[in-house]
């Protein structure tokens, strides 16, 4: 089958939902650019600042929940399961489920003041709700902070020609940051003036590349990387963060053109079985296990916590949201549908070339480098495919980084509001303090044994989306409309999550691993708890 029919197919759907079922949401949620937003009205010029154009939280936004996720997801999923289950997800989980999620949680942050989803779910469930639902959060968020620094940190060490371009960004994001919001320059002519200078950082870094020595360079790497996040959480975030997103954007908007850009020259018919079987043995059934395993592809809980956390605090009209939150969603799944066809078309399934064999690279266990080697070879028509490959993983990295920031910044936002306002413990209220904790419980993790707790990640960020779209149906069930939207994509998505949970126990068990085995049926009382306290509150129903 041509992979351009995949493309044509699932960008015609993108397009279509956008246009249609994000109107349709925009007047459920009765959007209104009259209404004040909270970045004006609690301005305070270090989180909430409202952005200069909407482009450019869009830059920020699109960055910090992208990730590695809708690259690595696909990659695996398809390798398990088949191409054609996975692309069915990604599209229509994007638009019906993951879009929706993402754009709930925008609106309901403006509703209520830009607090964080936690702080909301206290208003709509219950002050029990908030405790939990913000504990867990915070944990999540500081096992996100120390993967990504150690796997960002990893990537430095395995191609150090991207350590200029890495950390140049950062100084260019801040004199971007300057001119734009202290000098006043015209936001157009800096951006093609910082593209340009973001052209010569990575001729620089190609020419030069920078390297640690010693016996552990990755964790040199990883204190650098937490002493950056702990400055980009600290600072006005439209000085460092918003600029240096809104710039990490043209570099994965450039990969993702790309990207498309060899398919349609290159024409490649696609490689991999379009299904492979229900069953992939260890890794389980195809659900609850492939909707997990894509996660940010589709849906993803992140994605609330970054649209509650910074993208609700810097919005300067809630017109914007649509394209800001549903948008970036969909763009997302763009991302994953090219993922998976670099993949599934760039690479073979039956090859003698390991280097060009799907199932021999992925055997490596080095799924960016199976992601890379297919980008490589899908824009072979356009660019030698060691320049593509060098370039996936340039936009891998970006993405990753961008991510760490960003959840560096929102877990400070919670640690305020769950030890400082809910705990009454002060001196969590002080942005430098809670930032430091939280670096200094991130850096334990990363520097030890994170490995030992991430397997069971997938599921718990699941569960947060299936949390997050319970609390806006319950929102809307209050206001009596339309909250079929949110509750049917959560009760799937609390199947999915309580189902995957269940599943991995009961492996982590048979495995002696009972640390594991042991989170996951805590969390799947966590999300038992939340569903029979909505419908306590539903029972008491008020209108809000």
């Amino acid at each position: 089958m041509s992979a351009l029919l995949v493309v044509g197919a699932s960008l015609l759907l993108f397009v279509v939902g956008y246009y249609f079922y994000g109107k349709f949401l925009e007047r459920l949620w009765d959007v209104s650019p009259d209404r004040k937003t909270p970045a004006f009205e609690k301005k305070d010029g270090v989180d909430y600042v409202p952005a200069k154009h909407w482009t450019i939280l869009f830059g920020h936004h699109f960055s910090s929940i992208a990730g590695a996720g809708p690259i690595l997801g696909p990659v695996i999923a398809c390798m398990l399961w088949g191409w054609f289950p996975a692309v069915l997800w990604i599209v229509f989980g994007s638009i019906l489920l993951g879009g929706v999620h993402d754009f709930s949680a925008l609106i309901l942050s403006l509703r209520y003041g830009g607090n964080s989803v936690g702080e909301v779910a206290e208003s709509i469930i219950g002050r029990r709700s908030r405790i939990l639902f913000s504990l867990f959060l915070w944990l999540s968020l500081v096992l996100v902070v120390a993967v990504f620094a150690a796997v960002t940190a990893n990537t430095l060490v395995q191609e150090p020609h991207i350590v200029i371009p890495t950390f140049g960004l950062i100084l260019l994001a801040l004199i971007f940051g300057v001119l734009i919001y202290r000098l006043g320059a015209n936001y157009t002519y800096a951006t093609l003036g910082a593209l340009i200078l973001l052209i010569l950082l990575f001729v620089l870094g190609n020419r030069f590349p920078v390297s640690i020595g010693g016996a552990n360079p990755g964790k040199i790497w990883i204190i650098i990387l937490l002493i950056y996040s702990f400055v980009a959480s600290v600072v006005p975030v439209n000085l460092l963060l918003q600029p240096r997103d809104y710039l990490s954007a043209f570099i994965l908007f450039f990969g993702l053109l790309l990207g498309y850009a060899g398919i349609f020259t290159s024409r490649p018919s696609i490689n991999t079985p379009a299904y492979i079987s229900f069953s992939a043995g260890t890794q389980g059934p195809l659900w609850p296990m492939m909707f997990v395993m894509i996660a940010c592809g589709a849906i993803s809980g992140f994605h609330s916590l970054v649209a509650s956390g910074t993208t609700s605090k810097q919005i300067a009209n809630e017109k914007d949201g649509k394209k800001i939150a549903y948008g970036s969603m969909l763009t997302e799944g763009v991302l994953s549908v090219l993922a998976l066809l670099c993949v599934c078309a760039g690479l073979y399934w039956d090859s003698s070339i390991p280097s060009l064999s799907y199932p021999a690279l992925m055997k490596k266990g080095d799924w960016i480098g199976t992601f890379a080697a297919g980008f490589g070879q899908v824009t072979s028509r356009i660019l030698r495919p060691e320049v593509g490959k060098m370039i996936a993983i340039v936009m891998i990295n970006a993405f990753v980084l961008t991510t760490l920031d960003t959840a560096t910044r929102i877990t400070r936002y919670i640690s305020t509001e769950l030890f400082g306002d809910a705990w009454k413990i002060k001196v969590f209220k002080n942005r430098y303090f809670a930032t430091f904790f939280v670096i200094l419980a991130a850096g334990y993790l990363a520097l030890g044994n994170w490995q030992k707790i991430w397997p069971v990640f997938g599921a718990s960020n699941q569960l947060v989306a299936a949390i997050v779209l319970f609390v806006a149906g319950v929102f809307l069930l209050k206001k009596g409309k339309g909250a079929f939207t949110a509750i049917l994509p959560s009760i799937f998505m609390f199947l999915t999550t309580i189902t995957a949970l269940l599943y991995q126990s009961q492996s982590f068990y048979r495995e002696k691993n009972y640390l594991l085995g042991n989170i996951s049926v805590v969390l799947v009382f966590l999300a038992v708890f939340f569903i029979f306290e909505g419908i306590n509150k539903l029972r008491r129903h008020r209108p809000l």
